[in-house]
């Protein structure tokens, strides 16, 4: 008898609670400390209240689950499911990973921590994929191990519209901010794997939603195998705070990759802390 197994995120996959319950997948919000009260995405924080306080310059630290909320979550579904896979926020960006690896030792393997070191959009993909293997008949071990072994199998290309939030968490000194600005630089960052690395830099909005698109056309044919009739990838396109500019880009990746069925839906707010509002992106990960 198969056993039954629960998938488990939070809310860097850019997926709410409420969406996690329709898709069957449970999702702890992530906790952040604006002027030094706690708020937790998606339920007491919203992404409209996010922005605004943001944008008018509130102090915004991002944090973890607490060990009492993971836990609680998981003895939850202990009580209905045999098995549990979470699936957190890549480890090379956040401790809630590690976090949950010590707390899953205290659950006889019933725990299984997936790092597949993924963020926002290519995160939720990853909870479907279980989602996927789980109903092929694998064991939580055997999901966690496949869900590994595809983790460079995917990436996110994102262009800021402002230096001013990755200044402010140290990402990039004061100095390089000024002349970044003053010629109007916007660079395009790339995530895979565990890292959020410097891609490319440009001067105008087109120009790095063209270095994106290219990027995208490049990893699916290079690394993918992609072609006209062998659509073996899901592309996604995030943003942060501007709807507007998300519809436009949304609309040239479609024209750009016709055939394809796009994902539109927000950055996570801890991706948002340090890139600010404005920020548009594109991802692609490979079909399990």
């Amino acid at each position: 008898m198969s056993s039954r197994i629960a998938v488990v995120t939070d809310s860097n996959s850019s997926m709410s609670v409420e969406e996690g319950k329709e898709l069957g997948i449970a999702v702890i919000p992530m906790p952040f400390f604006i002027g030094g009260k706690e708020y937790l995405d998606g339920v007491n924080l919203s992404q409209e209240e996010f922005y605004e306080r943001m944008i008018a310059g509130e102090d915004i630290h991002t944090s973890q689950p607490s060990p009492d909320e993971v836990m609680k979550c998981w003895d939850e579904l202990l009580k209905d499911y045999d098995e549990i896979i979470h699936i957190p926020m890549s480890s090379g960006l956040s401790g809630s990973c590690g976090s949950a690896y010590l707390l899953a030792q205290h659950y006889d393997d019933r725990v299984q921590v997936v790092d597949n070191q993924r963020i926002s959009v290519t995160l939720r993909q990853s909870c479907l994929d279980a989602k996927e293997l789980i109903a092929r008949g694998m064991n939580a071990r055997q999901v966690k191990d496949e869900l590994e072994r595809v983790k460079f199998e995917s990436s996110i290309y994102i262009m800021i519209n402002t230096l001013t939030y990755l200044k402010k968490g140290g990402r990039l000194t004061p100095a390089a901010a000024a002349i970044g600005s003053l010629l109007k630089i916007k660079p395009v960052l790339q995530i895979q794997g565990e890292k959020l690395d410097s891609f490319a830099k440009t001067r105008t909005i087109q120009g790095g939603k063209d270095i994106i698109i290219n990027a995208i056309r490049k990893d699916m044919e290079n690394r993918f195998g992609c072609t006209e009739k062998c659509h073996n990838v899901h592309l996604e396109m995030a943003y942060t705070y501007d709807e507007d500019a998300a519809d436009q880009f949304c609309k040239e990746l479609s024209e750009a990759f016709p055939g394809y069925e796009i994902d539109r839906r927000p950055l996570s707010l801890s991706i948002a802390c340090h890139i600010g509002p404005g920020a548009l992106a594109a991802a692609v990960s490979k079909k399990i």
